[in-house]
């Protein structure tokens, strides 16, 4: 048995998942399909800062454009700490492609002129 937390919504249920699979607690589906993807495949969302040159900005905020693989993280991390880019950049731009060797982008989520 596995016991975890839904952070799906604020309400935060005690989700209790088998061998098998099968998840108890959940107030709502959306509880049930968190718990078997954290148990089977685990993402997140990661979110950061990458520096900029030719700008008041010294960072531009980013994030993943979906969520990453959970064991990519530090790799990402690794290559967001690398890039510099050059302004302007608009909400959206993709500032690394495929970062960590994924189909996932980093992408601005802040204009910086």
């Amino acid at each position: 048995m596995t016991e975890l937390t839904c952070i799906i919504c604020p309400r935060g249920c005690h989700l209790t998942v088998d061998e098998n699979l099968n998840v108890t607690g959940n107030s709502c589906p959306r509880g049930e399909a968190y718990a078997k993807a954290e148990l089977t495949h685990p993402t997140r969302t990661l979110t950061s800062t990458i520096k900029v040159i030719s700008s008041n900005a010294t960072r531009v905020p980013c994030k993943t454009s979906e969520p990453l693989d959970k064991d990519k993280i530090f790799k990402a991390m690794k290559e967001i700490n690398e890039v510099v880019v050059k302004a302007p950049i608009r909400i959206g731009d993709v500032l690394i492609k495929g970062v960590a060797g994924s189909n996932v982008n980093i992408i601005a989520t802040k204009d910086i002129d």
